[in-house]
């Protein structure tokens, strides 16, 4: 090789190597200086606070050679429902990774909707107005964090899983959901073994791989053991890994003792049932409901015979009674969103949807959640149920869910939905592949860019 040749060569990988060491070192800086505040200020769950900072800023170095990143990033740590002391919210870990996804999803994402997904977010924006009038008419500040924070969880979950689904990576992003779930539910396990061992055999609350309520557990496993047993062939999951999957989850599950969570898991799994219309179906049906169904009965069986005032049956009918003299107080629009964060009285969220819906944002509040509501299930419904089936048993077992207990709860409502956006765009993404329709970001290899800042050399995600 020529020696002119060889020093081009040697300046372009000094080039090279100056702008991955200036990243990489500015990356560094940032953590740490993250870190160092968030722990220094004190600030509540202040290493949580950190560690999602430091996640989000490597998906964010990551993201600039691979768009997909912070978005697949984002994926598993929707389920994370620790809090973080970051703003005037109440905010979870799971908020803060959805919008970081959401956010580069609106940047780089897809945005050519098909008809079922335009028709999702329409149907959520419908909810949207009508709880306007309440955010006007109740003004505090966790109203109008709760108000943008709603449509977050529905249709920025939406996106979030339609970016991914539309660029081709859905098979991905599920695999790492039934990774996630596979973890919660041995983490139930070992907390299940460990309370045994104890002599106590109450309801399990996971303490790993994060401390669970054990009606937050509950619900992240009936989403995972469904998407793992219907296991769709878009998703290219292997048959061993689901079914184990679906049996580590479903255990769990019932360890966990979620009323609500085992009624939207035989719920949707009976709906499945019915829509394949094969008779051997019913038998795996009748054994898979019967011990949810004989747990549930002996639970409130139980509690209704205990005849304490205080348990979670007499506590509910309780605060039912609460809620509805509230209610007549404001009957159209409300209370405000949160208002028990305000409330000199009714100081706690209550404990079925359209209660809550009604008493925070009145009649004309309940009206668009129906319209939603309804409007979500008849869309999914009619979806190609290769890929409709999980979105709408999804979308379906967390309204279920929220007949028995609280409903606007972070992971609880953008987990089903952000799986909906998962099946919706990987729907279009093989309707694209079959007409020949390609997207650049999907199909198209990685190419270096030159860049004058720096003399460095970045690279980008566009076509050549």
């Amino acid at each position: 090789m020529a020696p002119a040749h060889q020093r081009t060569g040697i300046r372009r990988w000094l080039a090279d190597l100056w702008a991955d060491a200036w990243r990489w070192v500015l990356f560094a800086i940032g953590v740490a200086g993250a870190v160092y505040f968030v722990l220094d200020r004190g600030l509540a769950n202040g290493a949580i606070t950190a560690v999602v900072i430091g996640v989000l800023m490597i998906a964010a170095v990551i993201t600039w050679s691979t768009p997909i990143a912070t978005m697949l990033m984002a994926t598993p740590a929707v389920f994370i429902v620790e809090r973080i002391g970051l703003g005037g919210g109440d905010f979870t870990v799971s908020d803060a990774a959805l919008a970081a996804g959401f956010g580069v999803a609106v940047l780089l994402g897809q945005h050519e909707h098909t008809p079922p997904m335009r028709a999702m977010l329409r149907l959520n924006l419908i909810y949207q107005f009508s709880t306007v009038f309440t955010v006007i008419i109740n003004p505090f500040q966790q109203n109008v964090v709760e108000w943008v924070r709603a449509w977050l969880l529905i249709s920025g979950a939406l996106i979030l899983g339609w970016a991914i689904g539309r660029s081709g990576k859905a098979y991905i992003a599920l695999r790492l959901i039934l990774i996630v779930g596979a973890m919660i539910a041995v983490g139930t396990l070992i907390t299940a073994v460990m309370n045994f061992a104890r002599g106590e055999f109450a309801a399990v609350y996971p303490a790993w791989p994060w401390p669970m309520h054990k009606n937050a557990a509950g619900g992240a496993l009936a989403f995972v053991a469904f998407a793992a047993w219907l296991s769709p062939d878009w998703a290219r999951i292997p048959k061993r890994w689901a079914r184990i999957t679906f049996v580590l989850c479903l255990v769990a599950l019932l360890l966990t003792q979620s009323r609500q969570a085992i009624i939207g898991f035989i719920v949707v799994m009976l709906i499945y049932v019915l829509r394949q219309g094969g008779a051997k179906h019913w038998v795996l049906a009748f054994l898979l409901s019967v011990p949810g169904i004989w747990l549930l009965a002996q639970s409130v069986i139980e509690q209704v015979e205990s005849q304490n005032k205080f348990n979670s049956v007499y506590q509910r009918l309780n605060w039912l009674q609460e809620v509805y003299h509230l209610w007549r107080e404001q009957p159209l629009v409300g209370h405000g969103l949160r208002y028990w964060y305000v409330h000199p009285t009714a100081n706690f969220q209550p404990p079925q949807a359209e209660l809550e819906v009604i008493a925070s944002t009145g009649l004309i509040g309940l009206l668009g959640f129906t319209i939603m509501w309804v409007g979500f299930i008849v869309v999914l419904w009619r979806v190609d149920p290769r890929f409709g089936m999980l979105a709408f048993g999804s979308v379906l077992a967390r309204i279920v869910q929220a007949q028995f207990d609280l409903f606007w709860v972070s992971a609880q409502v953008s987990i089903p939905f952000l799986i909906a956006g998962l099946c919706l765009g990987a729907l279009a993404f093989e309707a694209a592949q079959s007409s020949g329709k390609f997207d650049a970001a999907a199909s198209v290899p990685m190419r270096k860019i030159r860049s004058n800042t720096l003399g460095a050399t970045w690279n980008s995600a566009t076509t050549s």
